[in-house]
């Protein structure tokens, strides 16, 4: 077999129309635009959302509550992941980036208490739930804000 014999599976490609190429491509003359119209013109058509001058759906639906746009989301996790951690090391960030238990982390992560924790570490992270604290202050571990 050489080089020139190969070919893609029957079927997985296909040629793009040539649009606006002559009557006898089947796409000519008005390129699949049809006769005028708001669609024929280039630049024509609506932007996202425009429902022909009825109120839009995002307009008649009535807003709840309020949306921080400055808001900066932590990374939740919960206390059990901590058991992946020896004795004695230092949890931060960082550490649990190269663990591979978090796969980026934005803004900070912060600690929830679902779970046991049976490894005696010290966390540094954003903040903590009151029940993650407790739960790694009873295995003997420090809960540090940062």
């Amino acid at each position: 077999m050489y080089i020139n014999d190969l070919s893609p599976a029957a079927g997985s490609t296909h040629v793009d129309k040539r649009k606006g190429r002559g009557h006898a491509t089947g796409n000519g003359k008005t390129a699949g635009r049809g006769h005028k119209g708001q669609k024929a013109r280039s630049g024509g058509g609506t932007r996202i959302g425009f429902e022909g001058g009825q109120m839009p759906l995002a307009r008649r639906i009535p807003k709840r509550g309020f949306n921080n746009i400055f808001a900066k989301p932590l990374d939740a996790l919960n206390v059990d992941v901590l058991n992946k951690f020896d004795d004695g090391s230092v949890v931060d960030a960082q550490a649990l980036l190269d663990a591979g238990i978090l796969s980026k982390c934005k803004y900070g992560v912060k600690f929830l208490g679902n779970g046991e924790l049976t490894k005696k570490v010290t966390v540094k992270a954003a903040a903590f739930s009151e029940t993650a604290k407790q739960k790694i202050e009873a295995a003997g571990g420090k809960a540090e804000v940062i």
